[in-house]
Formats: C-alpha cells, structure tokens, sequence
C-alpha cells in the first residue's frame, strides 16, 4: 500500500477517534432535528441531511425529525393561484391555505419516510394531530389575526416515546388541533421547540439558510461560535440581533430555559453540518448551553 493511501486510512481513523467520546456521551439520548430552508429545496442536501440523521441513529442516538415545508407551500398555492399572504412573518391561514398546507406537508413527510427507509432504517411519519401529539390555541400576531394558524400550548409526547422505544425514528409535520379538533399550521421551529421540551432531549438542532449567530451580521469576524442562554437573552434586549432571527432565537431560550441541553443554529446548505457540529471539538455553528461550565 502507498504510504499516501495509508495516511488517507489513518485520518479516516483518527475521526472516528475523535467521535468517539461524543458517540459514549449521547449514546440513548434524544437530539431533536428543525429541518427546513433551502437543505430542503436541494434534493442533494435533502438526502445528506437524511444521511446524517441516519447515522446518528445508527450510532445509538435517538433522533426526531420536525420538518417545515414553507418554500413548496408557495409553490403549490401559486399552482392553484392563490397568493401567498404574511403578517409580521407569519403565513395568513385561511380555510383554502391550511388544506394546501396539509397536503403539502404530508406529502413532504412522506417523503422523507421514504428517504430514511431506504437507507436501512424503520420511520414513521406523523402530525401534531396523531395521539394528541401538539396541542394548540389560536395565535395573533401583534393583535392581528392571521387564520389557523396555532400556538402550541400542551404536548402529548407518547406517540414519540413509543416510536422511539420500538426503534423507529419519528419524522413530525407541524399541525395541530385545539379542544374543538380544528386543525392549525404551526411554525415548524415553535413545535421543534415545544417537542424537545416535551421529550427532554438533549439537543436540539435548526438547520437554517445562515451560518449561525454573529454580533454583527455585516462583521464576518463577529460569529459566535458558543453562548449561555443569557448572553442570548442579552443579544436580544441590545438589539444586535433582528429579523427572522428573533423568533428563532427565543424559541433557542426557550428550549434552554425548558431542560433542553444543548440548542445548535447550522447552516443546513452545508454537507453533513449535523455531523460536523456533532462529533467534532470546534463544530461549525452556534452552540447555545444552560450555563458557563458549559462553556
């Protein structure tokens, strides 16, 4: 053997080396997967996504993927020419829009079912309706009301647990039901959160279209690579932080302050990030933990 394809082997081993510690300490831990943005628009990143949660799977851990669905919600409501409608960032739902949802949501689950199915392991596809999994209540936007839209409220996260004990790996659609069983979209990142509260899993992790968090968006050098909930809160009240990532931020704090261990914001563009932020010491996105020993 060459000495330039031995050195190739060695460093093949001297990354399962280095995942090895985290593969002991996660081992039969619940890490919770917010997949959407653009990893789901590339059917290339879609499959390398579903690799990786395979992977860790495979490796002990216990994943739960909670899916969105946004970008091929417009799609389909273009088709039918219904225009696409947001207030304050959120989806205005009407009758017409949440069954374009459902649908598309659905088949988006399955899909995926069907991915990690082919790689080996057992899926199930489920809603926030299956078991009474998410309950909500109505949610307005800053006074507005913007249709079937949910705010969850209660989780039932038997469905979850008994998938997880009989070894499948649960792919959740974010739609809910209120105490009348009137079905509700949910912001896929709010049910991420409420799930992995809901289970007590270990990590949570967004698959997003930016890199993770920086002081100052327009300042490369400012990325935070690590941060306590409390800087997070900081960031928030000083204002260095706006738009969509507001929501996702608190939703991070939330997470955090609710027994979640770990909550990781990934550029879900790059190949294998769930891995990489894993299994590695330096990870590639921001880490945020409960404290300082964390750190």
């Amino acid at each position: 053997m060459k000495e330039s394809e031995m050195h190739a082997l060695q460093s093949k081993a001297e990354v399962l080396i280095e995942a090895l510690p985290y593969i002991q300490k996660f081992n039969r831990r619940i890490i919770v997967v917010k997949y959407g943005g653009a990893a789901m628009t590339s059917e290339e990143l879609r499959y390398n996504v579903i690799k990786d949660v395979t992977l860790l799977k495979l490796v002990g851990f216990k994943p739960i993927i909670v899916h969105g669905g946004g970008k091929e919600i417009n799609k389909w409501l273009t088709k039918l020419d219904i225009e696409p409608k947001f207030s304050h960032g959120f989806r205005i739902t009407d009758d017409e829009t949440l069954e374009v949802a459902e649908m598309v949501l659905n088949k988006v689950n399955k899909g995926l079912v069907q991915q990690v199915e082919s790689l080996g392991v057992m899926a199930a596809g489920v809603s926030g309706k299956d078991g009474g999994l998410l309950k909500v209540k109505k949610k307005y936007v800053q006074g507005d009301d913007i249709g079937y839209v949910g705010e969850v409220v209660d989780v039932n996260p038997k469905i979850l647990l008994d998938l997880l004990e009989k070894d499948f790996l649960p792919i959740v659609a974010p739609v809910g039901m209120d105490d009348a069983c009137n079905g509700y979209n949910i912001n896929a990142d709010e049910a991420a959160c409420a799930i992995a509260k809901a289970v007590g899993a270990e990590k949570l992790a967004f698959l997003t279209d930016i890199a993770g968090l920086y002081k100052d968006i327009n300042d490369s050098s400012s990325f935070i690579s690590r941060l306590t909930a409390d800087d997070a809160l900081e960031l928030l009240e000083g204002g260095f932080v706006g738009g969509g990532m507001i929501p996702k931020l608190e939703n991070c704090v939330d997470a955090i302050k609710g027994g979640v261990g770990n909550v990781h914001i990934l550029d879900g563009r790059i190949q294998h990030c769930l891995l990489l932020e894993i299994f590695t010491k330096r990870g590639i996105g921001t880490a945020i933990v409960s404290n300082e020993s964390e750190m």
